[in-house]
């Protein structure tokens, strides 16, 4: 056979990547070494306590019950893999991932942190610029140590903008480039797969993931944006109780004008109407249904008129 009808190993080709991959991870330690000490990767992922739980969130029936069965496949682990025998169809069970997509400030990123504090456990955030590197070499170094960190400290390991680490992989390589995409595209598959933890994804743009992670990420979860009940039910949780004039709002009528909104611009119209409240003489500091339905035509109108819509 030529060279040019000459068939690839896929995990041979994998392999070659990984190995090429680590020989530069030596080198850049190398060049890291002669000049100022480097700071272990692993000191760049930070744990902390996660900021929501899902008493804070407003979700679509749809959303919860299928956060219901992500909960109940973790707490009911030994019962589903161990008597239930599931670990004899899936031996590599142990790891938990769950991709949260669906529009712009819908909330995925608070499902994330939602689930750290359901589960009791601290959460570390990566996102795209934390793990890329212009070093050769480096964002599969960084992405291991992000793993290997919420496997030491027990986190959940939350990748935000996951489509950024998730796309899919470059079938002609061309330039140093694409082969740096394929070669974190393969740890990242290899991590996930020997990982034990909870790992969760949030992505706007979830069209863009590579077929292999769609596969090996058991539940994909829209977080929608919100009916006009919901709309309702998110700016009863955004006008807390010490907001003055609060109790004389409607409700439906708040719901009805923010049709098309979702919760992340919601709050932004909260945030602008109590602001131009508050600038007002302390006798006059209520806020009345007219302030924020204004507000709300000021989010409509920067969300068709800056950037793209949606």
């Amino acid at each position: 056979m030529s060279a040019l009808g000459k068939r690839i190993d896929p995990a041979k080709s994998i392999a070659r990547l990984e190995g090429r991959a680590l020989s530069d991870e030596a080198k850049v330690a190398s060049s890291h070494a002669k000049g100022e000490e480097a700071m272990s990767p692993l000191d760049s992922f930070q744990v902390r306590k996660p900021l929501w739980s899902f008493h804070s969130i407003v979700l679509s029936s749809q959303s919860r019950r299928e956060i219901d069965v992500l909960l109940s496949r973790i707490r009911n682990h030994k019962l589903l893999y161990e008597e239930w025998g599931l670990k004899a169809i899936d031996p590599r069970g142990l790891a938990v991932a769950v991709n949260f997509y669906g529009l712009p400030g819908t909330g995925k990123t608070m499902c994330a942190e939602a689930l750290a504090a359901e589960l009791e456990k601290g959460i570390i955030e990566v996102n795209y610029a934390e793990i890329e590197s212009k070093y050769v070499g480096e964002t599969p170094k960084n992405i291991r140590a992000a793993f290997r960190k919420a496997d030491e400290t027990g986190s959940v390991l939350f990748f935000d903008e996951a489509d950024s680490v998730l796309g899919k992989r470059m079938s002609n390589v061309t330039q140093a480039a694409d082969h740096g995409v394929n070669v974190s595209r393969s740890v990242m598959l290899k991590q996930l797969d020997a990982f034990t933890g909870v790992v969760v994804f949030a992505t706007n743009l979830a069209k863009n993931f590579d077929g292999a992670f769609v596969r090996r990420i058991l539940q994909h979860i829209e977080v929608p944006p919100p009916d006009e009940e919901g709309r309702a039910a998110i700016w009863r949780k955004m006008l807390l109780p010490g907001v003055p004039g609060r109790d004389s709002l409607d409700w439906t009528v708040l719901a009805q004008s923010s049709d098309g909104l979702v919760g992340g611009e919601i709050k932004n119209a909260v945030i602008l109407a109590l602001s131009d409240v508050a600038n007002r003489e302390t006798t006059e500091r209520i806020v009345r249904l007219e302030d924020l339905v204004h507000a709300v035509d000021v989010v409509r109108r920067a969300k068709m008129d800056v950037g793209e819509v949606g």
